[in-house]
């Protein structure tokens, strides 16, 4: 119960403090250079090394391929339907097929699941990562006209982000040296994630203007929150993949959109508008439908 306290309060906390202007405008951005370069890359350390490998761990591996791969395709398809513009489509596309897997997903998953569980959970987290770098990056530049998406600006933005950097180095220390006598330490970074992760998505909730963009936000919230996760536990099902590794994995895949997906559709003007509700109204109702998801995950016990 406590971490559902935390997770209400420090959302709250968030919220009330922009809305009373107690706090500086972006503020949250000094928050999130934290949690990039400090917290997440501690979680990997901490966590990384003690995963068993096995090929069960390949479902979160490739979780994140499968939700962005049927948001591209779902999309592509809705838009010969219910014809709208690149900019909108690919809004949509990057919204619905990123998942926030870190900043909701590791408070989340801590709190239904337990600290244990975050190992799972770094995993879909990393590879998400990757996907947003590449695909993601190059689908908005393409979108916008940018000419910036050649491998070498993505391999670029790979070999400099922290996260990323910590997870290879959590995979590839471990077979030289024993990093158990540095856990406390990552410990003590690490347990700073939780609240600075929950209070940075309260700074940035915004709900404005949601039902002039109801007509987009249906399809895109509702593949997001329950047809994606919905497909992983089919993958599972049908690979007979059972226990804790499917439970985070398809947990993963239900989180709402990832809040540097809409960054991404700022940056290149692809539909700003509707990527920010994507993300606001979706990690409000994932906080709901998760709950629902993890009752019926109960099944792959």
């Amino acid at each position: 119960m406590i971490n559902f306290i935390l997770i209400g309060v420090c959302i709250c906390a968030g919220l009330l403090l922009r809305a009373f202007k107690l706090i500086p405008d972006n503020a949250h951005r000094g928050i999130n250079t934290w949690i990039i370069y400090m917290a997440i890359p501690a979680v990997a350390l901490k966590y990384i090394p003690a995963i068993k490998w096995s090929n069960d761990l390949l479902l979160p591996a490739v979780m994140p391929l499968i939700v962005w791969t049927g948001s591209w395709l779902l999309f592509k398809l809705y838009s010969i339907k219910f014809p709208m513009s690149p900019a909108t489509r690919t809004a949509l596309t990057l919204t619905a097929g990123l998942g926030n897997t870190s900043f909701v997903g590791f408070p989340l998953i801590q709190a239904y699941y337990g600290e244990h569980a975050i190992s799972i959970a770094v995993i879909s987290d990393q590879v998400t990562f990757v996907l947003m770098a590449t695909a993601g990056a190059i689908m908005a530049m393409n979108t916008a006209g940018s000419k910036q998406a050649g491998a070498k600006s993505v391999i670029g933005k790979l070999a400099q982000f922290p996260p990323f950097i910590a997870f290879i180095l959590a995979l590839i220390l471990p077979r030289f040296f024993d990093l158990s006598p540095l856990n406390p330490f990552f410990e003590k970074i690490a347990v700073t994630l939780v609240p600075l992760a929950l209070f940075s998505v309260g700074l940035q909730l915004n709900f404005s203007g949601w039902r002039s963009e109801l007509k987009l936000l249906i399809p895109g919230l509702g593949y997001k929150l329950i047809v994606a996760p919905l497909i992983v536990a089919g993958f599972a099902f049908a690979f007979h993949i059972k226990g804790i590794v499917p439970q985070i994995s398809v947990f993963e895949a239900a989180m709402a959109p990832m809040i540097t997906a809409a960054i991404i559709a700022d940056q290149y003007q692809l539909n700003p508008k509707l990527a920010n509700l994507m993300v606001g109204t979706g990690i409000l109702l994932s906080f709901v439908t998760t709950g629902l998801w993890y009752v019926a995950l109960q099944f792959f016990g």
